[in-house]
């Protein structure tokens, strides 16, 4: 899929044919001139030819994603640029959207109380910390914050960072290594995954939500290592499911092992005043050894978070190389994010209201018709495609009946279980909810009579283009 050319319209393999010879023509004009003298001068060769990227697999097949794109018709629903703020709606292009596409739950991305929060620090502290808080970058609205998070959690301590992404990754990394063993979740996140990578310890995955498989798992290989993680998420990103939180404890219990709850999509979502997946089940936040969290969604900001113990803290914030080796977050952020705890701690009516919202519009989906998969119907609602090509045309027809709504493809989920992913937000109204139900059906339903799916493209034409 591409930007920057005019969608083709899908009819017959002639159209398909032009689209890829169209590529073609496209690419060919960058390509370089084999005449060109080489460097080190005339008649001389390098040693080492320098690689090029384009020979990378990652990048032949991502220029597969995009012929097939072409070929099929289907402009790139990702990078779509967003002017202003958005939440309920959005506006692209000029044009105004409903916006299923944002992770701001509660709505307070544009909440006064939180930019005015971020305004002040930028006034007090500038925009940047400017230094790793280890070295000069400290700052109060980072203890203000860290103390408010302890404190939602329920736990003893915390400590912010200025990426999600890192902070699995560097938590990971700071307490595993190669005499260790972590199991996860099938479908647990990128960052997760790229953490337990890079620590050397032993890694496998479990069945998503089996936790009979995962205790074959550790019956099997605990013994053989001195320290075992099991990592899962509170609230699934990608299926909107839960986690069965009482069952891992007792497993903890039995086995002794570090539990992390990845919390980035359950916080301000799940239990009745949005304090994560503990509150939901009624269990104690400190039989949950890490608890991680990310800033960039209820709370409005940017960053994340561990929570947990106070020794866990203070190892984090003397050996963790993304917090130790990492610029403080930025005083805005820290202040925006505190600001936004504070109003989900003060209003739970928000969280009563997402969960309406969110029950109400599975309801809406299910008597379209549609497959919402395994999803708990908590703000993170799919519908199930199967096929990456549908799910992409989906999200295209989605856009032209004035909804914004991503889908998701291979190789981000198995081929074959393609699906849109609707995010619920505090100010859609029923309204919004109801007319999205009904155009997804009746968008899916023509592309199904159509008869357009994955096995439409020629992959040994396709193939041919990239060069592989």
């Amino acid at each position: 899929m591409t930007n920057d050319t005019k969608p083709v319209p899908a009819a017959d393999g002639g159209t398909k044919r032009a689209a890829l010879d169209f590529m073609r023509s496209k690419t060919a004009k960058a390509q370089p001139d084999s005449r060109q003298a080489k460097p080190g001068g005339s008649g001389s060769a390098p040693l080492r030819p320098v690689p090029a990227f384009s020979d990378l697999p990652q990048y032949k097949q991502m220029k597969v994603h995009q012929a097939a794109g072409v070929a099929l018709g289907i402009e790139n629903p990702f990078y779509r640029a967003h002017e202003g703020a958005p939440g309920a709606m959005t506006v692209i292009s000029g044009k105004t959207y409903s916006n299923f596409a944002s992770y701001d739950y509660l709505s307070l991305n544009q909440d006064p109380r939180v930019r005015a929060a971020a305004v002040e620090a930028i006034a007090q502290y500038g925009v940047s910390s400017s230094a790793s808080r280890l070295v000069a970058g400290e700052r109060p609205v980072h203890q203000e914050l860290e103390g408010k998070l302890a404190a939602f959690h329920g736990v003893e301590a915390a400590v912010a960072m200025v990426s999600g992404y890192l902070t699995n990754l560097t938590t990971i990394t700071c307490l595993m290594g190669a005499t260790d063993l972590i199991l996860h979740d099938e479908l647990i996140h990128n960052s997760v995954l790229a953490g337990a990578q890079a620590c050397g310890a032993t890694r496998r995955s479990f069945k998503h939500n089996d936790l009979d498989d995962l205790e074959r798992s550790l019956l099997r290989l605990s013994a053989r290592h001195r320290r075992v993680m099991v990592i899962v998420e509170g609230l699934y990103s990608m299926d909107g499911d839960l986690a069965d939180l009482p069952r891992l404890i007792e497993l903890r219990r039995k086995h002794g092992f570090w539990l992390m709850v990845d919390e980035a999509h359950a916080v301000g979502v799940l239990g009745a005043t949005g304090r994560g997946s503990a509150e939901h089940f009624g269990v104690d936040p400190a039989e949950v050894d890490i608890w991680m969290g990310t800033l960039s969604k209820t709370t409005a900001s940017c960053g994340g978070y561990i929570a947990g113990k106070a020794e866990l803290i203070d190892c984090l914030k003397g050996y963790a190389g993304g917090f130790v080796y990492s610029v403080g977050l930025p005083p805005s952020l820290a202040a925006a994010a505190s600001k936004a705890l504070d109003i989900i701690v003060e209003e739970p009516q928000r969280v009563t209201r997402l969960h309406d919202r969110s029950h109400y519009f599975v309801g809406q989906l299910k008597a379209a018709g549609l497959d919402t998969g395994s999803c708990a119907g908590f703000a993170v609602i799919p519908v199930m495609v199967g096929d990456s090509i549908r799910a992409a045309m989906l999200s295209g027809a989605m856009l032209e009946a004035g909804i914004n709504v991503l889908p998701i493809l291979f190789p981000a989920v198995p081929e074959g279980s393609a699906r849109l992913r609707f995010f619920i937000n505090f100010d859609h109204t029923e309204e919004q909810l109801a007319f999205a139900a009904v155009e997804t059906a009746k968008a899916l339903q023509v592309i199904v009579d159509l008869g357009v799916d994955i096995s439409s493209i020629d992959i040994s034409d396709v193939m041919d283009f990239v060069g592989t």
